[in-house]
């Protein structure tokens, strides 16, 4: 059968992808293509500190983002504007890194990742569960608190991954290596746990290369982690085997960020990312891309 192939066409209302001359990755039967991103970035008022991003399971086009240390969800659109804000209650966040979007009974929940913990002090950290919001407005109580240390001592860490079911750690490699934990198949609310460390993704990292957030591709093929200046995809498969071979980068640095954060990927491989405005005052930035995957047939 001949091969076919299928690409997304890039939103360009928002961002330019212009495609390198370097070949496509093949991973299996997928490739995953290489890109460049650049353009505008959108201003995000009230978020001086945007720092992690999920896309919403039970709202189509919605995403939602937070401040490091505010117990507020913005709800955003698929272009960056402000829906609204809704308060969690309940919680007592440090340090709130990373959101993401899971499956949990017959619904969706968001999970609140309190891991950040610049002095690498913490004798533990918190996920918060809370049910995902149908509203853009308003208050939400958090449902259930899941404890954990690592098994090695404290560590650095801005990203949390949900796959089939399971939450993992990528810790940022502020002090060590970056490295993936995994938390228990059955989670105990209110128990603390040890996480099982999984491997090391790297070594050792520069200021630009520190990992401040990852996200799944809804269909759980691809894991993307950021850091200021990139973005790594591996295929999930092998990543939470701990087999640590990344599949393809995009540089980040033509988009300009003042600091960039958050990333969360939508079923059509469309890429958003949000940032800190580098400054207290200054709004905090959104953008979106594509990054097209061909499918061999």
């Amino acid at each position: 059968m001949a091969p076919c192939a299928r690409r997304i066409a890039l939103p360009f209302a928002l961002i330019f992808v212009q495609w390198t001359a370097v070949p496509s990755i093949s991973v299996g039967q997928q490739r995953l293509q290489p890109c460049t991103a650049s353009g505008p970035l959108v201003p995000l008022a009230g978020l001086s500190e945007a720092s992690g991003l999920a896309v919403s399971q039970r709202v189509p086009g919605r995403l939602w983002t937070h401040n490091d240390a505010e117990q507020v969800l913005f709800a955003l659109d698929s272009r960056g504007a402000i829906q609204g804000r809704v308060r969690v209650t309940g919680a007592k966040l440090e340090d709130w890194e990373a959101v993401a979007v899971g499956s949990c009974g017959s619904g969706s929940c968001l999970y609140l990742a309190d891991i950040g913990d610049n002095e690498g002090r913490r004798k533990r950290v918190t996920i918060y569960r809370v049910p995902e919001p149908q509203n853009a407005s308003g208050s939400v109580a958090v449902a259930d608190a899941f404890h954990a240390t690592y098994p090695d001592g404290a560590h650095d860490a801005e990203t949390l991954l949900i796959a089939s079911g399971r939450l993992y750690i990528v810790t940022k490699g502020e002090n060590g290596p970056v490295a993936l934990y995994r938390f228990p198949a059955d989670l105990q609310a209110g128990a603390t746990i040890t996480l099982e460390r999984l491997g090391e993704v790297a070594a050792k990292v520069d200021a630009d290369s520190r990992i401040t957030d990852g996200s799944v591709s809804p269909d759980g093929q691809w894991i993307v982690l950021r850091s200021h200046a990139t973005l790594t995809f591996y295929r999930a498969s092998d990543l939470l085997r701990g087999q640590l071979r990344s599949a393809s980068r995009v540089d980040l640095r033509s988009l300009k960020e003042p600091q960039g954060e958050g990333v969360a990927l939508d079923a059509d491989t469309t890429v958003f990312l949000v940032g800190e405005g580098g400054g207290k005052s200054r709004p905090g930035t959104f953008a979106r891309f594509a990054c097209s995957q061909s499918t061999q047939g």
